[in-house]
């Protein structure tokens, strides 16, 4: 009696164990994703779980696109572009008076 009840307790403690495994494993990319302010941490966080769930290559592949950021937009590019024009014209203009 006292060792089906040991069994039982140590199944659980295995199962509970198992349960917080599988979910930190799932939260992993998209917590690495969100700390290093990843523009696309939704879906690296659902690859993570597809691919955890599939047992595949979509959990590993999640885990190095959180560690991938990746170029600047065209959006932004331009918007650089014209700041360093504007501070080439400030200085031009600064220099001939």
């Amino acid at each position: 009696m006292i060792l089906d009840i040991f069994a039982l307790i140590v199944i659980a403690l295995l199962l509970g164990f198992t349960i917080w495994l599988v979910v930190f494993l799932g939260n992993m990319p998209g917590n690495i994703a969100r700390k290093r302010n990843h523009p696309q941490v939704q879906a690296i966080t659902a690859l993570s779980w597809i691919g955890l769930i599939t047992m595949g290559l979509g959990w590993f592949i999640a885990v190095v696109w959180a560690y991938y950021k990746p170029a600047a937009s065209d959006s932004e590019l331009q918007q650089q572009v014209e700041n360093l024009e504007s501070q080439l014209r400030q200085l031009q203009a600064g220099g001939k008076s």
